[in-house]
C-alpha cells in the first residue's frame, strides 16, 4: 500500500513563498512521473506542475515563472516551490502519483493580507 504525505501548506501574504513537499511510501516512487494539483473552493481539480522520473518537467500556464516542481527520488519526495504567490493560488493541494490512484490528502494554502 503506497501512502502520500504532503506538507508545507500555510497562510502567506501576496508576494510570499512556500515550499511545499511530498512523500510517498514504498519502492515505486522512481518509476512514476509525479504531479502537483490543486483544489480551490468551487472549482474543480486542476493540475499545477508534472515531473517525470527524468525530471522533465511540465507547468500551468497560471504559475509559470513562479512555480519549480523537483524530486529526490532517493528521497522518495517531491517539492514544490511557490514564489510570488497570488490569492488566486489559494487552494488545497494535492500530490499525485501519475497513472495510479495514489493521491495524497492535501495541504491547505491561502494567500492573503
Amino acid at each position: 500500500q503506497v501512502q502520500i504525505v504532503e506538507s508545507g501548506g500555510g497562510w502567506v501574504q501576496p508576494g510570499g513563498s512556500l515550499r511545499l513537499s511530498c512523500v510517498a511510501s514504498g519502492n515505486i516512487f522512481g518509476i512514476f512521473t509525479m504531479g502537483w494539483y490543486r483544489q480551490a473552493p468551487g472549482k474543480s481539480r486542476e493540475l499545477v506542475a508534472r515531473i517525470t522520473r527524468s525530471s522533465r518537467t511540465t507547468y500551468a500556464d497560471p504559475v509559470k515563472g513562479r512555480f519549480t516542481i523537483s524530486r529526490d527520488n532517493a528521497k522518495n519526495t517531491m517539492y514544490l516551490q511557490m514564489n510570488s504567490l497570488k490569492p488566486e493560488d489559494t487552494a488545497v493541494y494535492y500530490c499525485h502519483l501519475e497513472s495510479t490512484e495514489y493521491w495524497g490528502q492535501g495541504t491547505q494554502v491561502t494567500v492573503s493580507s
